[in-house]
């Protein structure tokens, strides 16, 4: 069976990485055009490398969730691709082998001049004067607001070739990921593991659990 699980921030919740924005709109203080736009970047990429190096800081601090061990175990049953909206690493730390970040990865850095030129990061931080080898300014790799999802492409063609998926712990509201979704086969089987009520067809079954627990009852089912 081929088991496509869609990842969202409630997946990493459990392991203390915070969606960041606030039911403010702010994350972490910062307007998301203060840290996670092109123009952001132009005006003030000092600003930007520490916001993201706080991030990555959390992230490193985080562990693997029985979510993300579950999915991860789950490999020796069914063929599984992740595809997360996250930008962090539990996914693979857990030991899950076929990961796509549709919105980057923050444990990497990227050319601010050519964007496929991709670079890991030693620890948490990326700083003013880190340079790529073509002489450009390193800067996260993570997809910004009013920036194009250059793995969007490879993810549709997975899921429209699924048999079954799990969406976790995302809203499914942030386009264009959203509307992945519209290239699920008719015959595929649909579980959503949310804890509250996603606004899904009546073909969805709705496990109201969070991800460690809901992820288990989800292979049960399957």
């Amino acid at each position: 069976m081929k088991l496509v699980i869609f990842s969202g921030a409630g997946m990493s919740a459990e392991s203390g990485i915070n969606t960041f924005r606030g039911s403010d709109g702010l994350w972490e203080n910062h307007s998301i055009y203060e840290v996670a736009t092109p123009e952001a970047w132009e005006k003030n990429p000092a600003l930007v490398l520490e916001f993201y190096n706080q991030r990555r800081r959390n992230v490193l601090e985080a562990k693997p969730n029985l979510g993300h061990i579950h999915l991860a175990q789950a490999e020796k049953d069914f063929d599984i691709t992740v595809i997360t909206q996250n930008i962090d690493d539990l996914h693979e730390r857990a030991g899950s082998t076929k990961v796509i970040h549709l919105h980057g990865e923050i444990r990497k850095s990227q050319s601010s001049v050519v964007s496929s030129k991709v670079f890991p990061i030693e620890g948490c931080q990326l700083n003013i004067g880190e340079c790529c080898p073509l002489g450009s300014q390193l800067r996260p790799h993570v997809v910004w607001f009013g920036e194009e999802v250059p793995m969007l492409a490879t993810a549709a063609e997975i899921i429209a070739k699924c048999d079954a998926i799990i969406v976790i712990g995302t809203s499914l509201s942030v386009y264009p990921a959203a509307g992945l979704l519209d290239y699920l086969p008719e015959r595929a089987v649909r579980i959503v593991i949310d804890p509250q009520n996603p606004s899904l067809s009546k073909r969805w079954t709705h496990i109201k659990s969070g991800a460690a627990a809901g992820v288990k009852a989800a292979l049960k089912k399957l």
